[in-house]
C-alpha cells in the first residue's frame, strides 16, 4: 500500500504525477489496484493504493516478489484499517532509498520487505516491520548490510514497544529442533537459514511530542540494560533509534541514530 507520490518517490523521483495517476488508474480499471481514502479529514482527496486479491494472486509469481508473504486485502475496509501503519512504514522506506541515490549505494524497492515474521520458540513468532537490505559501494569495496526495522507511530505502550528488544533476542538464540527422540546435532541458530549475519535493529518513531519520542528511547536503552538477553544481544548486535522527522530531515546516513547500548549520537552505518 502507498500514495502516488510515495510510489513515485520510490520508483522514479524524477517522474510526473500525471503519469503515475494515469498507470494506477489503467490498473483499477483492470481491478488489480484499488484506493481508499486516507484517514486525515485535513487531506481528504489524498487516497492509499492496495493490490485488490486479483492484483494479488497476478503478482505473488513474479521472480523479484518470490519468496515474499502475500497482502490480501478484501475490502477498502480492510485497506483503510491497515493504511496508518502501513503508510508510515513505506515513509520510513523513502529516506534510505534517497540516501542510496545520493551517495551510489544500492537500496531500492526490492531491498524493502515488509512484515517478515521468524520463529522465536514454544510456537511464538516476531513480525518485523520490515526486513531493509543496503549495500554501501565504494571504490574499494562492496558492504552489505541488513536491519530489521520497527516503526513506532506511539500508538502502543511503551513496555509493549521494548518487549521487540526481547523478542529479537529470543530469536538470535533460538535453535529449531526437529521432531523426534532422537535428535541430530544443532546446526546453530534458526535465524542462519536467512541471513549470514544477524541484522542490526531499528527503531524508528514518530506521532508524539519530541520529550514523549525522547522517552521512549530511554524505555529502549532500559531494557537493553537490565534484560540479561537483550543485554547479551546488544553485544553481538548493533541496535538503534531515531526520530522519523530526523531522518527525513537530515537523511538516515547523518548521525542522528541513539546506540540503544550507550553512546553518542551516529549513523545507522556506524551503530
Amino acid at each position: 500500500m502507498a500514495t502516488t507520490g510515495q510510489l513515485r518517490q520510490m520508483l522514479k523521483p524524477d517522474g510526473s504525477r500525471q503519469l503515475f495517476s494515469r498507470v494506477l488508474n489503467k490498473l483499477r480499471s483492470t481491478g488489480f489496484v484499488d484506493l481508499t481514502p486516507l484517514p486525515d479529514p485535513g487531506r481528504s482527496r489524498t487516497h492509499a493504493w492496495y493490490l485488490t486479491p486479483e492484483g494479488s494472486r497476478l503478482t505473488r509469481d513474479l521472480p523479484v516478489l518470490r519468496g515474499r508473504p502475500p497482502y490480501p486485502i478484501t475490502s477498502t475496509t480492510a485497506a483503510s484499517l491497515k493504511t496508518p501503519h502501513t503508510l508510515t512504514v513505506v515513509r520510513t522506506h523513502l529516506p534510505f532509498a534517497a540516501d542510496a541515490r545520493r551517495l551510489g549505494h544500492e537500496h531500492g524497492p526490492w531491498d524493502w520487505t515488509p512484515e517478515v515474521a521468524h520463529p522465536i520458540g514454544e510456537g511464538e513468532r516476531t513480525v518485523a516491520d520490515a526486513v531493509m537490505h543496503y549495500t554501501i559501494v565504494n571504490s574499494e569495496h562492496r558492504r552489505k548490510l541488513r536491519a530489521f526495522v520497527e516503526v513506532d507511530r506511539t500508538t502502543m505502550s511503551s513496555e509493549r514497544l521494548a518487549v521487540k528488544l526481547i523478542e529479537y533476542a529470543r530469536l538470535f538464540q533460538y535453535e529449531a529442533q526437529p521432531a523426534g527422540r532422537r535428535r541430530p546435532p544443532s546446526t546453530g541458530p534458526a535465524w542462519l537459514r536467512w541471513y549470514p549475519v544477524f541484522p542490526r535493529v531499528l527503531f524508528v518513531l514518530t506521532g508524539a511530542s519530541r520529550t514523549r519520542l525522547d522517552n521512549r528511547i530511554s524505555d529502549l536503552q532500559a531494557m537493553v540494560s537490565h534484560h540479561p538477553l537483550v543485554t547479551a544481544l546488544a553485544r553481538e548486535v548493533p541496535l538503534g533509534a531515531a526520530v522519523l522527522e530526523d531522518i527525513e530531515q537530515h537523511g538516515p546516513a547523518q548521525a542522528v541514530w541513539v546506540p540503544l547500548a550507550g553512546g553518542e549520537h551516529r549513523p545507522w552505518t556506524d551503530l
